[in-house]
């Protein structure tokens, strides 16, 4: 049986968009009070922008193009797992942007503090904090395929192959 292994268009969607995650991440404003600098906002606005057509663009291309790397004897739970988690993560990055971009309309039209601003502030760290566990989940479903030896994790990743 012939494993599964992504293209190069696959891996570069896949290993980039950790790289952009990982910016946002630690470029991320740490007090919305920071938005007052007009230049700032506008870089945090088209950085939404981008990443939300960069999680577009790969999201149509992996599920118009590519199929599951799972065996065929895998359980179906373990099939609908997979899929949750990647749907999930899908959502919960694209909602990490979306309320990015509220946070930032609001508070260019004039919603510096109060309730709305900070119900939506509070939404977009909620999806962070949401994305972060279904990236640590997705992580321990590939380092679980890595020790099943089953191709999963080689599929996907260039580095530590199976044998």
């Amino acid at each position: 049986m012939a494993m599964k292994t992504y293209g190069p268009i696959a891996r570069t969607f896949h290993w980039g968009f950790i790289g952009i995650f990982l910016y946002g991440i630690i470029k991320q404003v740490d007090d919305i009070s920071q938005l007052e600098d007009s230049a700032l906002l506008r870089f945090e606005v088209l950085f939404a922008l981008v990443f939300l057509a960069v999680l577009a663009g790969r999201f149509i291309y992996m599920t118009k193009t590519q199929t599951s790397a799972l065996p065929a004897d895998t359980s179906r739970f373990q099939r609908q797992a997979a899929r949750f988690v990647h749907w999930g993560m899908y959502a919960s990055l694209a909602a990490i942007a979306i309320t990015g971009l509220m946070i930032g309309g609001l508070f260019s039209l004039g919603f510096k503090s109060g309730f709305l601003i900070e119900a939506v502030t509070e939404l977009h760290g909620l999806t962070v904090s949401l994305s972060y566990l279904l990236i640590a989940l997705h992580i321990a479903a590939a380092l679980y395929h890595r020790i099943l030896g089953d191709g999963v994790w080689s599929a996907m990743t260039p580095f530590w192959k199976e044998q």
